[in-house]
């Protein structure tokens, strides 16, 4: 401490009492006499407190920077799915109506689980099995009774049909948890491959279309009433005037409106070849099929298709992976739009210049055929992909980012594959699949390892550098039993269960631009349920960073719909279509999500207030400090007036 002169008093000779006081910046007061210097007082040290406020404003700018900074990529597998990973994901579905997406998986082949989605850690809770006595090939979530309850439909391995596909019985676990009863062992069917989910008569109970023991296409209609749980199920043979050629095994048929009449259309796989049957009331069995018959691209390898507005115009595509050889080396993504096939030209030549191609259909659980999954990773409006690709023996899953098509003028947009997100999770991935572990409208990545002796599964949390709105719809059967009990909801509210998750539903919406350009976009949900296609339970919109108000929102129902005008960005809506033929009579539940930049302005308002008290604070102290050592300087003053 350095001690300045700060007064000096010299008295006469007879006194002579020299009189010195000094204080530091410190804290610290000295007082010098003819006996003694006296230090007094004091605190810190300069440099301890200048460390100190270093210190805080190092903090707060963490803090801050961290409210206005996306989270890194992280894998979450333990807070996802705890210390239990070793299974295979099959389906999806809200099984206890608490509008938390459940995840149905396969365990040791033969085995049927359920995990239940929630908001705490872990993410899933395991919950109910269901061990059969062949291998399980598929798992069909829905309601089958009309007791507003999911019933999980399950087909298990039971031999060979013609050219050595595999021939599946068809299995339901009945209520709305699984139990292994006599439910696992009465046998609904028998169906060449895996079935499609569809409600062919409008009853909103769920209907499975596919190609029979015999390989003709069949229809097995489901009847309403418990009652009726252990009654075989109507079975209706597709018709025409014309040969129907067999169905493709595996195949990617859907349920989704094709040609804008809201009501949902049948997209059928054959070998070569891809129908379309409209949904026509007044058929017999209920389609009618279009003239035209559209042949498949040429390649020796034909993937499953996938059907999404690509182009963000309000129309449906269809997505097609190719190879042109039985290795795949050679890989393709064509795309049907406006009645022809168009090429995309994806580059799927790594930074290393290592080609990359899908991976061969293989008697692996997940690789009887090519699938892409569709989803918007980046939250930008335009759907991207998952696939899963293969080169020298290595296999990966990567996101294929859906960006603007600058060499195809005819299709506006193409994608382009992403090798670095997924790069600290690919090891040795048969799979990917999307999932929103928070139910914040920011899709993440469920990873499937394939090794010789076990399959495991890994979590990917995708946080975003950036706000982005989204829009989230799910339909329901809208059947409502009063004597389920009222479930405690998200929030504490209480939830009465109007159904399960419905297959078909045409959900689309219009909106204005930052630019005030026109914007549209369209989905369907779950339109596809065979081969692991993993669609979840509703369909998710990405908004990208406009906060502009949603100017209308249509959902359709066989047939029926309904408009709602002015929604809110980040908005979670539930649509209860009761009475079917009356929408007007519909209802929805909208639930707001607030915006991260919400949360991280107040996050980082808090801090600046948290700033500015401790200024405040050092600021009053350091004047009661000063006042003090004027007190102190003042009772210390010789008292001259006293000689």
């Amino acid at each position: 401490m350095k001690i300045q002169d700060f007064q000096v008093t010299k008295c006469s000779s007879h006194i002579h009492v020299p009189f010195s006081s000094a204080w530091s910046e410190d804290g610290f007061v000295a007082t010098a006499t003819e006996m003694a210097v006296y230090i007094t007082g004091g605190c810190k040290s300069k440099r301890r407190f200048h460390s100190f406020a270093v210190y805080l404003i190092l903090f707060l700018t963490l803090v801050i920077s961290k409210a206005y900074a996306g989270d890194v990529n992280i894998d979450i597998t333990q807070l996802a799915f705890g210390k239990e990973r070793n299974i295979q994901p099959a389906a999806f579905g809200d099984i206890n109506s608490d509008e938390y997406p459940d995840l149905f998986v396969i365990k040791e082949k033969n085995t049927v689980e359920v995990l239940y989605g929630g908001e705490m850690e872990p993410y899933f809770r395991f919950g109910e099995k269901c061990e059969f006595k062949h291998p399980v090939t598929s798992i069909v979530p829905g309601d089958f009774d009309g007791d507003a309850l999911m019933d999980v439909l399950v087909t298990v391995r039971i031999g060979e049909c013609f050219e050595g596909h595999d021939l599946n019985s068809i299995r339901i676990l009945w209520g709305q948890t699984i139990n292994c009863t006599k439910d696992y062992s009465f046998e609904y069917a028998k169906m060449c491959g895996q079935p499609l989910a569809l409600d062919y008569n409008e009853d909103t109970i769920i209907d499975l279309f596919g190609s029979s023991e015999s390989g003709n296409r069949t229809f097995w209609i489901f009847k309403k009433g418990v009652e009726q749980r252990y009654s075989l199920p109507e079975s209706i043979t597709m018709e025409s005037k014309k040969k129907l050629q067999k169905l493709r095994i595996p195949h990617s048929h859907s349920f989704i409106d094709l040609n804008n009449d809201l009501a949902a259309d049948l997209y059928v796989t054959t070998k070569q070849n891809f129908e379309i049957w409209h949904k026509n009331r007044e058929k017999e069995d209920g389609f009618e099929e279009e003239p035209t018959i559209r042949a498949f691209p040429k390649g020796d390898v034909i993937g499953q298709t996938l059907l999404l507005d690509v182009e963000l115009k309000g129309k449906i595509d269809h997505l097609l992976p190719i190879c042109a050889d039985k290795g795949c080396m050679t890989s393709s993504i064509w795309v049907y739009s406006m009645g022809d096939w168009h090429d995309l030209q994806v580059n799927f030549k790594d930074k290393g210049n290592v080609v990359w191609g899908f991976v061969p259909p293989n008697n692996s659980m997940y690789s009887k055929a090519i699938t892409l999954r569709g989803g918007d990773f980046n939250m930008d409006g335009y759907p991207d992909l998952l696939a899963t690709l293969q080169s020298n023996g290595q296999t990966r899953s990567c996101i294929l980012i859906n960006v603007e098509n600058k060499i195809n003028k005819q299709v506006s947009r193409t994608f382009e594959v992403n090798w670095s997100t997924l790069n600290s999770m690919n090891n040795g991935t048969v799979s990917a699949v999307f999932y929103d572990f928070l139910q914040d409208g920011i899709l993440d990545i469920i990873l499937v390892h394939e090794t010789s002796k076990t399959t495991k599964v890994s979590a990917f949390k995708n946080s975003l550098d950036y706000d982005a709105n989204f829009l989230k719809v799910m339909v329901l059967t809208g059947i409502r039993d009063k004597k389920v009990q009222a479930l405690n909801g998200p929030l504490g509210r209480k939830n009465r269960t109007f159904g399960t998750n419905l297959p078909g539903p045409l959900v689309f919406y219009n909106s204005t631009t930052l630019d005030d350009q026109p914007k549209a976009a369209m989905a369907g949900q779950l339109p596809q349920s065979a081969y692991f296609s993993l669609h979840l339970p509703y369909t998710l919109f990405g908004l990208g960073r406009t906060a502009n108000f949603i100017d209308s929102l249509t959902v359709g129902v066989s047939g029926y719909n309904r408009t709602w005008k002015q929604l809110i960005p980040n908005s979670q809506m539930v649509v209860i279509p009761i009475p079917l033929k009356n929408p007007n009579k519909w209802t929805a539940r909208l639930f707001i999500t607030p915006s991260k930049l919400i949360l991280k302005s107040f996050v980082a308002l808090l801090g600046i207030c948290f700033f500015i008290s401790v200024i405040i604070g050092l600021l009053y102290w350091k004047e009661r400090r000063e006042d003090h050592y004027e007190r102190l300087q003042e009772g210390n003053r010789f008292p001259f007036d006293g000689m």
